[in-house]
């Protein structure tokens, strides 16, 4: 569903009138805050197949820092691999790694280490590689990166639709207050046992996460 159909269907439900845009009106716009707050709290609970990410870095000779551009900061990692070498990359502390760069002259050679250092000037995430690549290395990073806020009313939720929705509906009942129909409690209720039942079908798919919880 798009964005202008999440919120149209929060609206139906809520037994109000449907819009052409979610600017249209001041309650579509609140409508509109909390479907993204909703979109947030889905993505958060679980590693979302559908959120899978791949950014690739091409390493320069003596340069040890990147930038994982399009990342943001808050993501999960899956994997790390130096392709080029046919290695799993080790994922460091830190510490580690600012004494390796800087307590004697760093090696060169094969990157097989990393970390994460801070971010850039767009707000994405940093990583240090180590040994510091001497060469040209083709560096892949699997990740589950979340959506960007929606926007746009032909923008499309990544992860599943009908959660969206419900955890937005009972965000505004909360917001409105008890009117006759479903209480707020029982909506938010419903859609934490939606939530639970959505995670434990998608675990039976990918056993890396079957550790998470809601």
């Amino acid at each position: 569903m798009t964005y202008l159909e999440l919120v149209n269907d929060v609206l139906v439900r809520l037994r109000e009138s449907t819009v052409t845009t979610v600017s249209e009106t001041a309650y579509s716009s609140l409508i509109g805050k909390f479907v993204n707050d909703a979109k947030r709290q889905i993505e958060d609970a679980y590693n979302w197949n559908v959120l899978s990410t791949t950014i690739t870095i091409t390493t320069s000779s003596n340069t040890h820092s990147y930038s994982l551009t399009g990342a943001g900061q808050k993501f999960q990692l899956n994997d790390a691999i130096n392709k080029t070498s046919v290695i799993g990359l080790t994922n460091i502390s830190f510490v580690d790694m600012n004494r390796k760069l800087n307590f004697q002259t760093p090696t060169t050679s094969i990157p097989s280490e990393f970390t994460f250092s801070g971010v850039d000037s767009n707000g994405d995430t940093k990583v240090e590689l180590f040994p510091v690549p001497n060469g040209i290395y083709t560096v892949i990073f699997e990740l589950n990166v979340p959506q960007a806020t929606l926007s746009s009313d032909s923008t499309s939720v990544k992860v599943l639709d009908y959660l969206v929705t419900q955890s937005a509906y009972a965000r505004a009942l909360i917001e409105r207050g008890e009117d006759g129909g479903t209480a707020s409690s029982e909506a938010y209720a419903l859609f934490r046992g939606m939530l639970s039942d959505a995670i434990a079908l998608e675990s039976t798919r990918y056993i890396e996460d079957n550790f998470q919880a809601v």
